[in-house]
């Protein structure tokens, strides 16, 4: 059974191979840039036709990556890991009816393949269904523990929702498997990870505080920043927020609460 685990400001899509988290080289994808020639020869072309929509999606050449998996397809129709793959291909070209079209042909072929499911939890993130994203989100994760980036997409859907204690647990368990999760980006994939909030602010914030208590002083300063610098005006409450103990001495952090200095010619003559 193959899975491809990768780890969404609007909708950041990963097509590189597996963020939530799996890297180019894993089975689905191949790392196209140290493909040799020998490597080539020992291809079918069936596998040749592959690489070259992957290199294709790579390149950001999304229509013709389009054509070149529905070709394949084509001949081979119940193929999960490639349905998936072309789903990905429509839903980072903009064309999300499709992509959720393809991703459930992906599950009608394999019932197990989690990445389906994330990725239809993304498109009903996208149309602000954020409760039919969190199910298709749950159902990655009962197929599939331990996702970091489903447990991100999670935590966003939660926190559309409102339900911050729900985020913050589905945070802290993407940052517990991967720390760097709400940092790194990608162009390729075949996990979706979501980034984007309508509340920065708060999000960032909350961000911070789930690296706190991991006692990550240095992201839960970054984030900590961020939420300062998106207007969000209650970051100071982090002095005195238990969850903020295990970090809250540190000068990284401390430094966030030093009122920024005007700049000299920042105010109009």
């Amino acid at each position: 059974m193959k899975y491809a685990i990768l780890p969404v400001a609007c909708l950041s899509l990963i097509f590189a191979i597996p963020t939530h988290a799996q890297r180019i080289g894993s089975p689905e994808f191949r790392q196209v840039s140290a493909v040799t020639p020998a490597a080539h020869s020992e291809m079918t072309p069936r596998q040749l036709e592959e690489l070259r929509a992957d290199i294709l999606m790579a390149r950001k050449l999304y229509p013709e990556a389009i054509k070149s998996y529905e070709d394949i397809v084509k001949t081979d129709p119940k193929d999960a890991v490639l349905l998936n793959k072309l789903g990905v291909a429509y839903e980072v070209y903009g064309n999300a009816s499709r992509a959720e079209r393809v991703y459930k042909r992906a599950i009608k072929s394999d019932k197990a393949y989690a990445s389906a499911y994330n990725n239809v939890g993304t498109v009903e993130y996208s149309r602000h269904r954020y409760s039919h994203a969190i199910t298709w989100y749950e159902k990655t994760l009962a197929l599939q523990p331990g996702m970091a980036t489903v447990y991100c997409n999670l935590g966003y859907a939660y926190f559309s929702e409102k339900k911050y204690p729900e985020a913050m647990s589905a945070f802290e368990h993407a940052i517990q498997i991967d720390p760097h999760i709400m940092s790194e980006h990608g162009d390729n994939g075949s996990v979706i990870q979501q980034r984007g909030t309508t509340d920065p602010g708060l999000f960032y914030f909350f961000v911070a505080r789930a690296y706190a208590q991991m006692g990550n002083a240095e992201r839960c300063a970054h984030y900590l920043k961020m939420a300062r610098d998106e207007g969000y005006e209650k970051f100071v409450s982090a002095k005195t927020d238990p969850s903020f103990s295990k970090v809250i001495s540190d000068p990284q952090v401390q430094a966030v609460f030093v009122p920024v200095p005007e700049l000299a010619n920042s105010k109009p003559h």
